[in-house]
This record gives C-alpha cells, sequence and structure tokens, in this order.
C-alpha cells in the first residue's frame, strides 16, 4: 500500500506541474483528482509524500467542484476558506451545497459569521442561497437575524426569506416573526410566497392565516372540474403564467431544455395527458406521482431533515435531489432513517397563485405543448 500511495503521489505531482493548454492543463487535473480519490483509508500524516500531492492539487483546484472532492474524501481540515469560495461561485450547484455542509459540519460558524460581513452584496446574497440549501438547522441563527438589519441590502435580506424558507426550524422562526410583527413590511410579499408553498402542513395553514397570499390570486374558488375544461384559454399567457416566479412552475420542469429538471419534463405533456388530467394533476398532484419522482423523507442522525427525490443510490451514500434541482450527498452513516413519502414533491396548493383565468390559461399553454409532427 506504501508504494501504490508514493506512486500515486508522485503521477498526480507530474500530472499537475505539466504546462499545457487550458483544456489539456484541465484534463490533467482532472485525472489527478481522479488518482487521488482512489486512495482509501489513507493516513497523511503518515503519508508525506500523498499529502504533498494534495496540497498541490488542492493549490489548482481551489474555488471548484475537484476541491470539494479532495477536501470530503479525505476529511481535510482548516479548508474553511475554499470551501466558502466554492459555495459562493456555486450556491445552486451540488458542489457549492456540498462545500457549505463539510464547512458546518466542521463547526466553524465563525468564519461563516465573518464571511457574511463581506460588504459585497452579490457574495453576501449568494452565501446565504447556498446557507439555505444545505437546509441545516445551524444555518438558521446565522442568517436570521439579516431579516431585521436595516443596513443590509434588500437583496441578501430577500435571499435570508428564501434560504429560511428551506429548513423547516428555519421556516418555524420566519412564521414566528409574521405573527410578532417583526417582518419588515418590504419582505412580508415574498415571506407569503415561501411559507404558502412550504411542504411542513402545520406552518403552512399558520402561514395561510397569517401571511395570506396576495388578495385577488385566490379571492374566489376555481370553478367545478367540468368547466374548467370547457374555459378558453390564451396559451401564450399561461406560458407567462407558467415562468412567473409565484407560480414557479418552471423552477421544477423543463419544457423544450428550458427550466430545471426537478419533475417530469413537460415538453410533450399535452400529447401525453388531457386537459383533465393536466388538471387535476395541478389540483392533486400526489393522486398520480410519475415512476421515478416519488419524494424521499430523509431523516440526519443530526436532527435535520431532507426531502426530496432519489437521485441515485450506493451502499455507502444515497443522493437526493430537491425541489430547486441541487443534488445532495448524504453518507449512510448519517442516516438515522429513510422513508419513501405518501405526498408529491409538487406543493399543493398552487392554483392559489393564479386567478382562474390565469389558471386556465396555463392549462391551455400545457395542453398545446405537443410532440412534433413528422
Amino acid at each position: 500500500m506504501r508504494w501504490v500511495s508514493i506512486g500515486v503521489a508522485c503521477v498526480a505531482v507530474c500530472l499537475v506541474n505539466t504546462r499545457a493548454a487550458d483544456s489539456a492543463e484541465q484534463e490533467r487535473i482532472n485525472t489527478a483528482v481522479e488518482a487521488l480519490t482512489r486512495l482509501q483509508n489513507v493516513n497523511l500524516d503518515e503519508k508525506p509524500a500523498v499529502k504533498a500531492a494534495i496540497e498541490r492539487v488542492l493549490e489548482k483546484t481551489r474555488g471548484t467542484p475537484n476541491f470539494v472532492k479532495l477536501v470530503r474524501h479525505f476529511n481535510l481540515t482548516n479548508q474553511t476558506a475554499g470551501l466558502l469560495e466554492v459555495a459562493i461561485n456555486n450556491p445552486k450547484d451540488e458542489s457549492g451545497v456540498e462545500a457549505m455542509r463539510l464547512v458546518l459540519a466542521s463547526k466553524d460558524l465563525p468564519a461563516i459569521k465573518r464571511a457574511l460581513q463581506t460588504t459585497n452584496v452579490a457574495d453576501a446574497a449568494r452565501l446565504v442561497e447556498a446557507l439555505g440549501n444545505a437546509k441545516d438547522k445551524q444555518a438558521v441563527p446565522l442568517i436570521a437575524p439579516l431579516i431585521a438589519d436595516e443596513q443590509r441590502s434588500i437583496e441578501v435580506r430577500r435571499a435570508t426569506v428564501r434560504a429560511l424558507a428551506q429548513a423547516q426550524d428555519g421556516a418555524a422562526s420566519l412564521l414566528a416573526m409574521a405573527k410578532e410583527d417583526k417582518l419588515p413590511e418590504n419582505l412580508k410579499f415574498i415571506a407569503a410566497s415561501e411559507l404558502n408553498s412550504v411542504r411542513w402542513t402545520e406552518i403552512k395553514a399558520e402561514a395561510a392565516k397569517v401571511l395570506p397570499l396576495p388578495a385577488g390570486q385566490n379571492s374566489q374558488p376555481l370553478p367545478p372540474l367540468s368547466e374548467l375544461v370547457t374555459m378558453k384559454g390564451d396559451a401564450a399567457k399561461g406560458a407567462e403564467v407558467f415562468r412567473r416566479d409565484t407560480t414557479a412552475c418552471i423552477k421544477c420542469h423543463q419544457v423544450r431544455g428550458e427550466g430545471r429538471e426537478v419533475g417530469p419534463g413537460l415538453t410533450e405533456i399535452g400529447t401525453k395527458l388531457p386537459k383533465e388530467a393536466l388538471i387535476e394533476s395541478i389540483l392533486e398532484p400526489s393522486a398520480g406521482i410519475s415512476f421515478g419522482f416519488e419524494g424521499w423523507q430523509v431523516e440526519l442522525k443530526s436532527g435535520d431533515d431532507v426531502y426530496g427525490i432519489k437521485a441515485s443510490e450506493t451502499p455507502e451514500e444515497v443522493a437526493i435531489k430537491d425541489a430547486n434541482g441541487i443534488v445532495t450527498r448524504y453518507k449512510k452513516s448519517e442516516i438515522a432513517n429513510m422513508r419513501q413519502a405518501k405526498t408529491s414533491i409538487m406543493p399543493t396548493g398552487l392554483q392559489q397563485t393564479m386567478t382562474a383565468q390565469e389558471f386556465v390559461d396555463l392549462i391551455e399553454y400545457l395542453a398545446s405543448l405537443r410532440k412534433a409532427q413528422p
């Protein structure tokens, strides 16, 4: 094992030291990372050559997914700065979320607090977003105070609302602020939008009372199914409803390559389902969950809970894709319990974000998405 480790280290060092064009250099770096991560159960204190090789490759990969891969594989410490850099650069991606989870797992919370003090508004907002997407309750006390901090930009505070709503503790904290009238007026709309679509039934029900959605969106009940099917819709306007933030269909579904691949693709949905089925799939999303898109409830030993679609699973870990399309990998040793949920990952109550006519327009648009004729 000693000679194998030294051999791998030498290969890695040679690869990263080779001067070449950017694309060729990146390929060599990827190969070096692959070679190093094949090593298992290595005590780096006893393998100085391997440790030196890792340090050299870390320098070359700083700020990239490969950096996170190395830190995670070798359980490296004192890499917070580099991990936060990845998280800020990629708050929506698997690498950025994994980087943030590694920082939170290291308990280096002071470093996160210092990073949140940045005067760079875009970086602060992305850091908050990464903290939310990590879905770790440790993030809640770190970012919750930003809500009332009027010295912070509205962009950062809006990002904080979204981030808090990602975790149950955070959503409860946000709801408590609303109940105590501590939620700033310019954040109430986004808080209402977020809390009225969370998956925790009690919080969602309470939010509907404390922070109801804007009047007019749900002021009139939808007509019965028989009437909805016969109502005339405008597909062009329905496309706008599909893409707008409050409805957020495009955040989970793709149409002709546009949107996120969380739920089933809808490019040809009008060919597959009649209008009645399209209506029912929105009003009762849990009634017919597509195979492969079942929701999974994962309870971690840390006390946090995770909900999403199972993207992949190995004997060692499971990958969960959340409603934002972010895949996060959890070691089986971290998991206390995992079970398939009875409800769809698609939230209920989407019709509450639309007028009756907008709902019909959306159905008309979905019905128009058909397979191209040869």
